[in-house]
Order: C-alpha cells, then structure tokens, then sequence
C-alpha cells in the first residue's frame, strides 16, 4: 500500500480499496465518526484539495510513490508517468525532445491539443503552462518529488478550468530534518544528468534545497527514409532549482516561502527551428490544523514566464536539403493567483465538509514577426491579453455504515479581459466572460470481503488558452491559425467501477467511463496544396469518449510483484457542423488500446529489476484519419543494487529492443525515442 504522507498532525480516516487508489477523510483526532466495516480500513494522513478524496469520491486514482518514481527508466516525470494505461502527450516523442507546446496531456481517452485536458498541481499551485495549457515535465527537480497522484475522470467540480480528463497532483518534498540525496547519470544520447538535494531544520525553522542539470544531444526526429540535410538531433539543456523555507509558528501553525526556476534551450530538428523558456515560479503559504475547528490552508503563489521560438519551412521537397526562417515569437507571461479551503469532520456524525476558493489572473503578450521569402522580417503583430478564472467550490461527504456519498460543486467566472491587437492595420478584439457550474456526485458502497462499488456523475470545462486565442504556430509543414472567437469546451461524463481484494494479494480495480466534450477545440483545414496546410481552430461540434479501464496487482511471492493495466477508449467525433463528413472518425492521437505491464523483483542480495512493457494501438495525427500512426510495443528496464549503506548504483535501457516508434506526421514521419542506455550513480542519507 502506497500511504500519503503530510507533516501536519491530523488524524484521517482511510478506507484504501486497491493500491491504486485511497480514500482519506480528514477529521481533527477528537472528532472521528465511529469506526464501521471497511476495505482495508487505514489511518493515513493526505494533502490533497479534496477533504475526501480518491475512492471516496468514486474516483480512478493511480498513486505512484517516490521508489515507483526512481525505478521507472526516463529522464522526465512524463516518461516515468507513462507507467499508467491511458496517460500519453499529445504526441508520442517524450518531452525531453518535444517542444513545450506539444506536452499536453490526454486522459480518458479525452486526446488533447497542445493545452492539456487535465489540470497537474503541485502543492496546489498549478503546473499547467499559464500562456498554453502544456507541462514543463522537467520543473520541480527529480529528488524534490515525492509522490504524484493521478485522479482520471473530470475534476472541475473543485479544480476548475482543464480538469476534464483528471487532476495530477504533483507533491513535493518539503523542507525538514537533516536528509541529502545526489546522483550522476550519464549514456547514450551524449546524455548528462545530475541532481542533489538537501534538508536541515534548528528549531522551528527548516529549508530545503534541490537542483537537477541535464543535457542529451538528442537525436534525429525524422525518419531515416525522410531524412536530409537539413535535419539535426533534437537536442535540450536544462537547469531547474528550488529552494523553501518553512517555520513552525504554533503546534497547529507553519508557514513557508517557496521559489523554483527552470532554464531551457532546445532544438527541434532542424538547425533553424529552437526554443527557449525560462520560469521564475514563487509561493507562501500556510497550514494550520485545529482539533476543534478543522484544518485549512492558504497558498498565494505567482510567475514570470519568457518563452522565444522559431518556425521554418524546409526547402528542396522531399530531399529537405535547406531551410529558411517563416516566423520568430516572443512570449514574456506573468501569473498571480491563490488558492485556500477549509474543511472539517463533525462529532457524533459521520460528515465532513469543506469550502474553498481559488484565482489565477494570467497577462500574456504574444509578439510574433513574421519572413518574407527573402528572408526579411516583416511588421510584427503584438497581442496582448489578460486572462481570469476565480472559483468557490463546497464539498459535503456523508459516511453512514457500508456508504460514502460526496456531492461537491464549484462556480467559476472565466474571463478574457482588455485584449489587443497593435499591427498594421490594427484589429479589434473583444473581451468576454464565461459563467460556469460544475457540479459532482460520487457514492461508493463497501458490500464486504473486500470488495466495493463505485460511481459517479460530473460536469467539467477546459477554458481555451490565450495560445489558442491568440498565436500561430508552424509544425511540419502545417501552419495553424488561432482564434479569438473561441469559447470554452464543456464536459458530462459518469463512470461506473469497482475495487476487489482477493486471497494471496491479489488486487483489481475495474472502471468503465463516458464523456461527451461539447465544443471542443480543434482544428479545421482552411487550404491545403502539396507542400503546406494551413489551418486554424475552432470549436467543433462535440467529441465522445467511452471505454473501460482494468488494472490489477498481483503479489505471487515476496520478491516479486506484477502490476498490469488496460485501457479501451472509443473515442471519436459525433458532430462537426464545419466538417460533416469527420463525424465518426476517431479523435487524433488517441489509440483505442494501450497497456502496461510492470514486474519488479527484489532480493536482498542482488539488488532490484524493474521490467516495463507498453503497448499502443494504431492512432492518426490528423482529424481525417489519413495519416495513421502504427501499433507498437517497447520495453523498459532497470537494474539497482544498494552498496556501503548509502550509495546505489543502476543501469536503465529506454526502448530495449530498439524498436521503430511513429511519433507523428505533419508532413514527414518522425520517431519516438531510439534505444537508450544511461547509468546513475545515487547518494542518499536520513531520508
């Protein structure tokens, strides 16, 4: 069992079903509801938005902890997340080679664009890219993770704008005691990889400090039979930081101060396509727990965020022999927001309830200059715009015997404020704003013998990001316009599951899902000639997704253990007024099928081995279903053994048998990841 850890002291009622999933009810330790039959009832402790979260909200919820982390081969939090059936990118190729705008994440077979359907907090500050919607998968550094939480099913009830396929809760390693980690990975790919961290605490004070340096050359994206010269390794350098401060003010007080940065320079394929970010993200906050008047917390948090790319045209047809500069882009973001609840456990009866409130006040400029064919940059377009979304929500669980029912809610009013549009000549453009409820009720019923039933019904919303709004980009040979008319998607959707614990360990969550997307966000093809295709988003009529997900753990003997899931997502268009004749095709880049299988053995006197299998159904990368991307399988592996007390020393092979992977085919076909060895020496001490 995999347990949430949290330093505040705060007694919480557990029932945990599978390993996949847990349920926590925070109550103040005077005021628990009287104990009752239960699926492997535990006390656990959780810091988690929900004041009743994961199964007791009906929710599929997979928890990888910090050891499910460092034993999955990859050199960013996605590659490690891939362990989960059904979490992909918008595109196959890892982000350690994508570019940024391509990292949006799609579960429940939901697909995404470059925005992400789900929402990914940390600490209950949002990840989500504030100009795009993508993830920086490599921000918070490797030894500063703890443990991440993936909740799949729409979440807006309490989380708001983006959380139509789940919420990721990234949680972070706090400040503390005296612990230290460091480690040196280096292999194929040119690839360097180093991270240290360190804790210390005198009195009521603790900091933390932590950092992660990589860089890989990379390698070519496009396919060998494509391949010309103008085509390099897609290479990245990256450096993130964090630092915290944290004071224990009273026994039921602390409060922190928090600062991380991360600094990336990439390559994508071609020696005039690259890309740059750099993000100062800051957060205070505190977290008081009260046995007679509950617990609550506050963060306010912001960033600053300058992001620079550059769009080519490749020249000389199929042979690629050179290229020339379409587009440059500047986009120099700030972010300002908050995030605080209360919740409490009422005496004498079982119910919990919480209230809380959120904003995130987004100002973005998007300057882009765009190159005439001489190569002679032209007026440059310079949109600027201000984006909101303030949210309450409340939470009410009653727990009577063998029951759980949650009926939670939130409103939110997002809004695009004062934007403009300085060229040549000027065009207006219009702000708006968006009311929005979205409402959930989740019951789980316990029938004994550890077995239990789940369901639950909800409303979410993704509001289009000023990305979507307002900038052009260029993949391929395909330019995409943007839209300032765009409105926000809207989601319904229920899911019907259940959890077993049989005899010798063996563990089965099994969940069957729809979700209807009205209004989503996609793009249309507007001309299209041999050589290019321009198109531009739109909401287009409605998007379904239904199938079923199983995913079991089996504990045969001490040393071994199997995890295996499946996903089945029918996911496809079922009205497109632009477009009549896309209705029934499948969603772009989300394949029916997809599986995990992962099998650790451990010993004492060897050390551990970690196998990891993917398989993937065929997808397409374009709304037509033209261009297909094939099935594939690809296997994981690493090996660790602990030496001297405090040192391990691992070998990781990415892509074991080299297998030919299809990443996309805007315009050429390109590959993921080839095979990739690396191995990492690691130091660690009073964690």
């Amino acid at each position: 069992m995999k347990h949430v850890r949290h330093a505040a002291a705060v007694a919480v009622l557990c029932v945990s079903a599978p390993v996949f999933s847990q349920t926590a009810a925070p109550q103040p330790a005077a005021q628990q509801p009287p104990s009752r039959p239960a699926v492997n009832e535990q006390v656990t402790v959780t810091a988690s938005r929900q004041a009743l979260t994961l199964d007791a909200g009906a929710s599929s919820v997979r928890v990888l902890s910090d050891e499910d982390l460092n034993r999955t081969p990859g050199f960013t939090l996605d590659d490690r997340l891939k362990q989960v059936a059904g979490f992909q990118l918008f595109r196959r190729t890892s982000s350690w080679v994508a570019n940024p705008t391509s990292q949006g994440i799609s579960l429940r077979g939901l697909g995404s664009t470059a925005a992400s359907r789900t929402l990914v907090l940390s600490d209950q500050v949002p990840l989500n890219d504030a100009f795009g919607g993508w993830v920086h998968w490599n921000e918070v550094p490797r030894l500063a993770l703890r443990q991440v939480d993936l909740m799949r099913g729409g979440a807006s009830d309490l989380y708001g704008s983006s959380a139509i396929g789940g919420a990721i809760n990234v949680t972070p390693e706090e400040a503390g005691p005296l612990r230290y980690g460091a480690s040196l990975e280096g292999g194929g790919l040119n690839t360097l990889n180093g991270d240290g961290l360190l804790t210390a605490a005198s009195g009521p004070w603790s900091g933390l400090g932590a950092i992660t340096l990589f860089q890989t050359d990379g390698y070519k994206l496009t396919a060998p039979a494509a391949r010309g010269p103008v085509d390099v390794p897609a290479f990245v350098h990256w450096q993130s930081g964090r630092t915290e401060l944290r004071h224990r003010f009273t026994k039921e007080l602390d409060g922190f101060l928090r600062g991380n940065l991360l600094n990336e320079n990439r390559g994508n394929g071609t020696p005039l396509t690259t890309n740059a970010t750099r993000i100062w993200r800051y957060a205070a906050g505190g977290d008081w727990n009260s046995a007679d008047y509950g617990r609550a917390f506050l963060r306010l948090y912001g960033s600053e965020e300058n992001y620079r790319q550059s769009f080519s045209t490749v020249l000389g047809g199929a042979a690629r022999s050179s290229e020339r500069v379409v587009r440059t882009q500047k986009v120099p973001s700030e972010e300002r927001g908050y995030a605080t609840q209360w919740a409490r456990g009422f005496a004498g009866a079982p119910v919990t309830i919480a209230l809380g409130s959120d904003m995130r006040d987004i100002r973005a400029t998007n300057i882009e200059t765009p190159y005439n064919a001489l190569n002679v940059p032209q007026p440059q377009t310079n949109t600027r715009a201000r984006q909101r979304d303030t949210g309450v929500y409340g939470l009410g669980v009653w727990q009577p015997r063998h029951w759980t029912i949650q009926l939670s809610g939130r409103y939110d009013r997002f809004s695009i404020l004062d934007p403009r549009q300085i060229s040549t000549p000027a065009v207006a453009l219009t702000g708006r704003d968006e009311n929005v409820f979205s409402p959930r009720l989740g019951v789980v019923r316990d029938i004994g013998r550890g077995v239990s039933l789940t369901g639950s019904v909800f409303r979410a919303f993704r509001g289009a990001t000023l990305n979507e709004l307002y900038r052009t980009s260029t993949v391929g040979t395909t330019t995409t316009l943007a839209n300032p008319d765009l409105r926000s998607e809207r989601a319904t959707g229920f899911e019907l599951g259940g959890n077993m614990t049989l005899a010798h360990d063996i563990q089965v969550r099994a969940s069957g899902f729809w979700t209807m997307v009205n209004r989503p966000i996609t793009t249309v093809i507007q001309t299209q000639t041999s050589s290019a295709t321009t198109d531009k988003r739109f909401n287009a009529g409605q998007l379904r997704s239904r199938g079923m997900m199983i995913e079991t753990r089996v504990h045969p003997i001490r040393p071994l253990v199997i995890t295996g899931a499946y996903q089945l997502a029918v996911a496809t268009v079922t009205r497109f007024d632009q477009q009549p004749q896309l209705v029934n095709k499948w969603a772009p880049q989300v394949p029916r099928h997809s599986f995990t299988l992962t099998t650790q053995a451990e010993s004492r006197h060897i050390g551990r081995l970690n196998v990891i299998a993917y398989a993937s159904g065929r997808q397409y990368d374009d709304t037509l279903n033209t261009l297909k991307l094939g099935s594939y399988v690809r296997f994981d592996v690493q090996a660790e053994r602990d030496f001297a007390r405090r040192f391990t020393a691992s070998v990781a092979v990415q892509n074991l048998l080299d297998r030919s992977i299809d990443a996309g085919r805007t315009g050429v076909l390109t590959l993921a990841a080839p095979q990739t060895v690396t191995m990492r020496l690691a130091l660690h001490g009073a964690r």
